[in-house]
């Protein structure tokens, strides 16, 4: 587990999230040695593999586009 910081590519704030990813793996991502997201880490939730790609962080996601849920729900 490591605790990731970035900058949301939409709103350029800061976000942090703890994501059980060490710092090897991300360089090695990073480098394009691990594949696509979803195959390099499919142990994480799409939220925690879009914040590694976008800095979007889940809260800013939902306050962007909503709950997907709520539309399901509809």
């Amino acid at each position: 587990m490591g605790i990731i910081i970035k900058k949301s590519i939409i709103s350029g704030k800061m976000s942090e999230m703890e994501i059980d990813v060490t710092l090897e793996q991300l360089i090695d991502f990073d480098n394009g040695k691990l594949g696509l997201i979803q195959e390099a880490f499919p142990h994480l939730s799409v939220q925690e593999r879009e914040f590694i790609i976008s800095g979007i962080h889940p809260t800013e996601w939902e306050q962007l586009f909503g709950n997907e849920n709520e539309e399901e729900n509809k």
